[in-house]
Order: C-alpha cells, then sequence, then structure tokens
C-alpha cells in the first residue's frame, strides 16, 4: 500500500552478528511486510537507537568547530554549517556562571566518572534557570574514576568532533536538534517510560523476594504516595523475572510496574510489527535460586559490565507488554509479531530480522551496557562503535528508502548544559528543587507531582534519506515527541490518560518528503570518519 503522502571494538560486537555487508542474495529473501501499513509519510520503518546519559553540550558543546589535534580522528565542517544554541553562540565557553569553566575532554580521556543524574539534584544544579550550580549539585569526580584533574567539576567537561565524530559527521549529512529536551527530570528509567507512554504515572511499588524490600516509598524512587505516585528514579522492572544482579539495599532492587497504555498497545491494536531488541536480553541458564539468569557480560578497560540492564527496558514494567521469562521468538520469521516473546527480544534479533529482509515497522534499538555510552562503564568510542555499525547495517538494506533512524539519549548523566526551556509540568513533591526546596514552579499551576520538566537538554538525530541535509532544527521537542511521530506516522492515536505526547513538539521539521534522494553516509565504526557516501 502506497503511502499518504505522496562503537575493545568490533570484535565485541561479533556477539550479536552485527554485519556491515549485507547478504548478496538479499533482494531474494526480502519478505518484508511493513509496508503494507497505511503511514502518513513515506516512511515505513522508524529505528529508534536509544543510548545513555548524555547532555548536548557534552558532545556538541562546540559544534561544529573541533581541535583537532595531530594524531586523533579530524572533523571539518561543511562551510554551510548552521549555527547552534552551544557554549559558542553564548560565550559561555569562556565567561561561565559555574564554578569550574566549561573545558575539553581529549580523544584519549573517553573515559570518564559517571555523573549525579538524581532528579532532585538536577533540579538544584538548574538553580532557578541561573543553570551555574552543577559542579555543587550533580558534579563526581575521584578517587576510582577518571576526573580529568577537577574532581566535581569534571561534570563540565564536553567531547568534540575529535571523539564524537560519528555524531558530528551524521550531523552534517542528515538533521540534529539542538532544541531536545529530557521529557522530565531523572535518571534512565524515567526517560525510557516517556519514550514508549509520555507518562512516568502512575508506578506501583511491588515486593521484591530476593532481598526482601517490602512496598514502601523508598526515597528517589517514587514521588507521591505510599505505594505508588510518579516515578522520579531508577527501579527495576516489575514484569521481569531476569534480575541477576540486584543491587542491594538500593533504589535499583525495587520493583515497579506501570498501568495505562504504551506505545506497544497501540501499535498491537493495529497488528504493526514492533519490537524492543536489547544487548544480553538471552537467557543464559538459571542462578542459584533457579530464577532464569541473563548472564553475558563484556569486559573493557575501566571493567567489566553485565550486557543486561533491567531498569533500561521499559516494555517489562507494563504486563501487556512484558515477556518476563525472556523467551525467545517461537520463529524468526515471527520478528516483530505477536508471539510468546511478545515483541521483546535480545538485540541480535534485530540483526536476524534485518539480515532476513523482515525488519519492523518499529523499533527501538538498546545496546549491550558497555555499548550504550553511559560513563563509568562505558565511553563515547565504545558508543560510536555501536551506533555506526548499526546505521551502517541499515544503509545497505533494501528498507533503508523508506527508514528513519532516531538516535536519542534516556537522560543527561548531569553532565553540564546551558539550556533550560520553559516548564511545562509543575511539581510540588520533597524531590523537587528546581524554585526553591519541594517547588518545582508554582503550586497552584497545576501539574503533576514528580513530572517535573522539561528536563536537561540532550542531543536528537534523525537519519534518514527524507532527513533535511546539515540541517539543525530549534523547535522543541522532548523524549515523547519520538513517540508522537510514531503515533501520528500510523495514525494510532494518543495514549492518553495524561501522556506528554499531547503536548510534545513534533519531528516533522527534520524531514523533506518531497526529497528521496536515498542519501547514505557510511563511516568508519573506530574513527566515525567517512567511508562513503552517494546521494
Amino acid at each position: 500500500m502506497i503511502h499518504k503522502y505522496s562503537r575493545c571494538l568490533a570484535s565485541a560486537l561479533t556477539a550479536f552478528a552485527l554485519t556491515v555487508a549485507m547478504p548478496g542474495n538479499i533482494l531474494a529473501q526480502h519478505k518484508n511486510d511493513a509496508g503494507k501499513f497505511e503511514t502518513t509519510t513515506p516512511i515505513k520503518h522508524v529505528v529508534v537507537i536509544f543510548q545513555e546519559n548524555v547532555s548536548f553540550d557534552h558532545y556538541f558543546a562546540t559544534y561544529p568547530h573541533a581541535t583537532n589535534p595531530a594524531g586523533e580522528p579530524a572533523f571539518h565542517a561543511k562551510d554551510d554549517t548552521p549555527r547552534t544554541n552551544n557554549l559558542l553562540a553564548g560565550g559561555l565557553l569562556t565567561e561561565n556562571p559555574n564554578s569550574t569553566q566549561p573545558f575539553r575532554l581529549d580523544h584519549s580521556e573517553a573515559v570518564t566518572c559517571d555523573q549525579d543524574h538524581n532528579y532532585a539534584d538536577e533540579q538544584k544544579a538548574f538553580d532557578h534557570g541561573l543553570m551555574d550550580k552543577f559542579p555543587e549539585s550533580v558534579g563526581v569526580g575521584g578517587p576510582g574514576c577518571f576526573d580529568a584533574g577537577k574532581g566535581k567539576g569534571l561534570v563540565m567537561g564536553y567531547f568534540d568532533g575529535n571523539t564524537v565524530t560519528a555524531l558530528w559527521n551524521y550531523a552534517q549529512h542528515f538533521a540534529m536538534s539542538d532544541n531536545s529536551f529530557s521529557t522530565n527530570f531523572g535518571p534512565s528509567t524515567v526517560g525510557a517510560i516517556n519514550l514508549i507512554s509520555g507518562n512516568t504515572c502512575c508506578a506501583t511499588l511491588l515486593p521484591f523476594a530476593a532481598d526482601g524490600v517490602t512496598p514502601g516509598n523508598p526515597k528517589g524512587n517514587i514521588a507521591a504516595g505510599v505505594n505508588s505516585g510518579a516515578l522520579v528514579g531508577d527501579v527495576r522492572p516489575g514484569f521481569d523475572n531476569c534480575l541477576t544482579t540486584p543491587i542491594l539495599g538500593t533504589a535499583k532492587s525495587t520493583r515497579v510496574t506501570f498501568s495505562g497504555l504504551n506505545v506497544g498497545d497501540l501499535l498491537n491494536t493495529k497488528n504493526i510489527t514492533w519490537g524492543w531488541f536489547q544487548g544480553g536480553f538471552v537467557v543464559t541458564g538459571k542462578n542459584p535460586d533457579g530464577s532464569i539468569a541473563c548472564g553475558n557480560s563484556t569486559t573493557l578497560p575501566q571493567g567489566t559490565k553485565s550486557d543486561y540492564i533491567p531498569h533500561h527496558q521499559p516494555f517489562q514494567f507494563y504486563q501487556s507488554t512484558a515477556n518476563p521469562n525472556h523467551l525467545p521468538a517461537s520463529d524468526p520469521a515471527l520478528i516483530g509479531k505477536t508471539d510468546q516473546a511478545n515483541h521483546q527480544y535480545d538485540l541480535s534479533d534485530f540483526f536476524t530480522a534485518l539480515n532476513e529482509g523482515r525488519l519492523p515497522a518499529v523499533s527501538f534499538i538498546k545496546a549491550k551496557g558497555a555499548f550504550d555510552g553511559h560513563a563509568g562503564y562505558s565511553d563515547p568510542l565504545n558508543e560510536q562503535t555501536f551506533i555506526v555499525q548499526t546505521l551502517n547495517a541499515l544503509q545497505q538494506s533494501p528498507d533503508w528508502k523508506e527508514t528513519a533512524v532516531i538516535i536519542a539519549y534516556d537522560d543527561s548523566d548531569g553532565w553540564y548544559d546551558h539550556a533550560m526551556d520553559v516548564v511545562v509540568s509543575q511539581s510540588d513533591v520533597s524531590d523537587d528543587n528546581l524554585t526553591g526546596p519541594g517547588a518545582c514552579g508554582v503550586t497552584a499551576a497545576g501539574g503533576t507531582p514528580g513530572r517535573c520538566g522539561y528536563g536537561p537538554r540532550q542531543p536528537l538525530l534523525v537519519i534518514s534519506p527524507y532527513a533535511k541535509h546539515n540541517y539543525v532544527d530549534h523547535r522543541v521537542t522532548d523524549q515523547s515527541s519520538i513517540l508522537r511521530f510514531i503515533e501520528d506516522n500510523w495514525e494510532l492515536g494518543r495514549i492518553g490518560n495524561g501522556s506528554f505526547d499531547e503536548k510534545a513538539g513534533t519531528l516533522n521539521g527534520f524531514f523533506d518528503f518531497d526529497d528521496a534522494r536515498g542519501h547514505k553516509l557510511i563511516l568508519d565504526p573506530a574513527t566515525g570518519q567517512p567511508l562513503s557516501q552517494a546521494d
């Protein structure tokens, strides 16, 4: 049916059989039925690569100007590159109100400390919109991790195009935003839930049998009520039985479920193929207590990290879309369709479907931990390998001509960013600190307790044959804008019940649907530099 509108490097990735060159007989194998679903744009496949913990200024503070020291991947911008709202544009690179001035992290300094990205502390860093308390509120330094000699001032560090080279090159050839935000303040789980439902309320606490946590209101988990309210912290999904790494006595050993709808429910209503594909989701055996284990891990110089991170898997919080025992698809041909896997898969299944010509209409991709870009256990160079190899494979697929890839992030990790958007959702719970203790805006103005937002600014890129070329979109968007694009493209309707999809800015400005040049950009996964390009 026609549409209505006429990145320890590549060897570590072989575990999920990622390939750059597609099989020679892919056309003969091409059995994709995503094209039969009616869409409002030429886009028949949306692939969301959802990475970890980056603010916009942390990756794009000086875009498109890179230092280009000898011995590092070089970046040279196109002459017609548009300006972005970054530290250069505002003079904040050298005259900054924070106690530590912004500074460049070198390519050799990619492995850094993880910063504080707590819901309350992020608001303190914003300091009534003055954006001047980042080292004091969210900065984390050594010992035990690299802090560039800055201590808590590390939070002011940024990378340029000699380290996040691939992302800068994608921005040059496709479209990016300099005005996209976390839907709410807070860490990974908050962002992941907003991606698929636009609504972090209402969450319900459950006991966690492995460490005896009983229902209650652990600080930093749920912002309102005793057993229910809006989620503000990282917790484990209540419908996931693969709990191999409980962090005893912490929020991440608390289980939570969500009621209401998510985008998977909307897609299922129309029988549209979709899936969440996450590294390490595959079952590797059983734990001593008999529970299933997802025990694969990856070792990098900074340490060993479990491939599967439960609180990064948002669909496992909802009973309707959960695959509690991590069952594989009953047949590879059913990847994306409803069966025992219930649309929840190991990352390797995405490449199986891609290589067999069965790319679902909507795919959410989550890298294994070592490659998701999260400071502390991952880094931007390993992230680059993952992103580039994934995009190289997609661009050499027959489905590329009708595909849009969205690269987005779940939270800012607390890394400094100078921009604050309007508060579209106010809150007055004890965790709030944006405009004073216990306050995010004016209480009388309404909002949902525990959903203070928009939060920190983050990167957002769209890579597609239909993406505008070397384009910067300045319109306000947030994580739920991705949800809205999917809803609108397949006419799914809205989530309802207070979802931010209703107020989300659209992604339409990233595209030119009258231009079907079939643009491709193949990059070197190690350097992020172009190998070839085609229009």
